[in-house]
């Protein structure tokens, strides 16, 4: 009898887990569904077939890479700025995993891939808990979590993709400052030392100034430049 509760127990408790993780992402849900719509009509007002479109939010899954590599594909930008510019914006990921590797280092392969499939900004905001990913019940909830906001994000470039074919030029809309109102929402929270404020002020002064100036890397100057005075203030601080 004690076995069966035990059973029992647990499996209420991995449910209780399952419903919180998507109760505690649905803000997030919710907050990129103006960003999924630009990214689906923008792909489809600048060529994409409906089917590349949604493929395209299946498999690669990375927001701000796709409406970057969508626009230089627009502008017919040589492949080789293309792939690099891409492999920079989504190289925080590598940032992430290496973040989160140690917590899930003993966790068996079919806990560790889908979770390193999931692991978005978003994500990885819900996995400073110093116990996150080290118990079954905590899995459930980071997959729960990372699974709904894939969906959630699916949707979204399902919706765009319909309204890039029924409605007006969504990117007249400023759809796009969804993006920064997102990432500021993550970024502020983060913001708990010098290092870190003056890799965000900096990256921010660098990417209005680049793009004032019209420079194509832009954006991975501006992020390089960050990092780099980052860093040096973290080790001066220490």
């Amino acid at each position: 009898m004690s076995a069966v509760t035990n059973a029992k127990n647990r499996t209420r408790l991995h449910r209780l887990a399952f419903i919180k993780g998507q109760l505690d992402m649905l803000p997030l849900n919710l907050a990129v569904l103006p960003w999924g719509l630009l990214c689906g009509s923008l792909a489809m007002q600048n060529g994409f077939s409906a089917w590349e479109t949604q493929l395209m939010s299946l498999l690669v899954f990375a927001g701000s890479a796709q409406l970057v590599a969508i626009e230089l594909i627009a502008d017919h930008t040589p492949l080789l700025t293309l792939l690099f510019t891409t492999f920079i914006i989504s190289s925080r990921h590598f940032l992430y995993g290496l973040a989160v590797r140690q917590k899930v280092i003993s966790q068996p392969l079919r806990w560790r891939l889908p979770v390193s499939f999931v692991l978005t900004d978003e994500l990885f905001a819900f996995s400073h808990h110093r116990k996150a990913y080290q118990t079954k019940t905590r899995l459930i909830y980071a997959l729960s979590a990372g699974f709904s906001f894939y969906v959630a994000w699916n949707i979204w470039t399902l919706l765009g993709i319909l309204a890039g074919q029924l409605l007006p030029d969504l990117t007249n809309l400023g759809l796009d400052f969804a993006i920064a109102t997102t990432f500021i929402a993550l970024v502020v929270p983060t913001i708990k030392n010098k290092a870190t404020l003056a890799c965000v002020v900096i990256t921010g002064v660098c990417a209005a100034t680049f793009k004032a100036w019209g420079l194509e890397l832009w954006l991975v100057l501006s992020a390089l430049s960050g990092m780099t005075v980052g860093y040096i203030v973290s080790k001066d601080s220490q």
